[in-house]
């Protein structure tokens, strides 16, 4: 059980990471209006949220323009288009993924770009290359983080050596992400105790990064809270691939620190997000993704499920049984 102190208290370290723009884009193809964009980004301004992650600088030789709204490539143009010079206390993020980003070539120098801080997405196999990612980007001037995902799937030993590699990297952040939200609070508090350790060892922050698939994500952030990770990812109402990720609406409400402010959340909710849903925007926990969550598999076949509008549910659990 975590000492009341911890819940009840705020510790002025937390960071507020608001990743609508970026996860959410998975659900419609990053096609987001420029008003619901400007709208996001003033109720983050708002809300006191130190982070507002615009989307992937995916790269434009491997995903086709047309395919897909502006937020997936995040040009610094679109972000300016939104924000000007952003002369405020909340910082633009982008996320890089390995192997799909041109990082060398489409991440220009700190001083040219809108853009305070690089979130590289990396699997365990790809940490070699986040490595070099993550150097490009310090020496260009930016804050950078390091996304482990789908960690659910990995060997503790594994996870040790990775962070021993990531943690002799300039990085700033180590995150856990929970990618299948296949993890219950219990071990998430293992894991977390994992990264906090590596992160004392070189001076690293940790950050959490969870999914919905079992109504987990926001237990599982307030529990990463309560164990000392500071750096905590939130959805304006949960949207995200697949189930979603920990509602920024439960976050902020449960965060303590007197800079937050829930309000701007909710006017922005009403405005914006059922408006979404009415468009045809799918999203949320529902029994497909619950299985993936179950099973600890990667959820693209429950989002198959929702995009061909089935409901046979236990014909899909004998599917995904026979996959173990």
């Amino acid at each position: 059980m975590k000492e009341i102190s911890k819940l009840m208290n705020y510790r002025s370290d937390v960071r507020v990471v608001d990743a609508t723009l970026r996860d959410g884009g998975l659900v419609n193809d990053f096609r987001f209006s420029d008003e619901f964009v400007r709208d996001l980004y003033l109720s983050n301004i708002k809300a006191g949220v130190d982070y507002m992650e615009f989307g992937y600088r995916a790269d434009k030789e491997m995903f086709k323009v047309e395919d897909f709204g502006p937020c997936k490539f995040c040009d610094d143009e679109y972000i300016r288009s939104i924000v000007g010079e952003n002369h405020t206390d909340l910082k633009i993020a982008i996320m890089a993924d390995v192997g799909r980003c041109n990082y060398k070539q489409d991440i220009v120098e700190r001083e040219n770009s809108p853009v305070d801080l690089i979130r590289v997405a990396t699997y365990l196999h790809q940490i070699p290359t986040a490595v070099d990612m993550i150097e490009d980007a310090k020496k260009k001037g930016y804050e950078v983080t390091c996304n482990i995902m789908a960690i659910s799937n990995a060997q503790e030993g594994d996870l040790k050596v990775a962070l021993d590699i990531i943690g002799q990297s300039p990085v700033d952040v180590f995150y856990i992400v929970d990618s299948f939200g296949a993890l219950y609070p219990e071990q998430l508090a293992r894991i977390a105790n994992l990264y906090l350790e590596a992160a004392d060892k070189y001076g690293k922050k940790v950050g959490i990064h969870a999914h919905n698939n079992q109504q987990l994500a926001f237990a599982n952030t307030i529990e990463a809270v309560g164990d000392g990770v500071d750096w905590l990812d939130a959805t304006y109402s949960s949207m995200g691939r697949g189930a979603g990720n920990c509602a920024m609406e439960l976050l902020l409400g449960f965060l303590k620190n007197p800079k937050y402010n829930v309000y701007p959340v909710f006017q922005f909710i009403e405005k914006h997000m059922e408006k979404l849903r009415e468009e045809g925007a799918v999203w949320g926990y529902d029994l497909q993704y619950l299985l993936t969550g179950l099973f600890n598999q990667h959820p693209r076949t429950a989002i198959q499920f929702t995009k061909d509008k089935r409901k046979d549910f236990s014909e899909f659990y004998k599917e995904i049984i026979s996959q173990e």
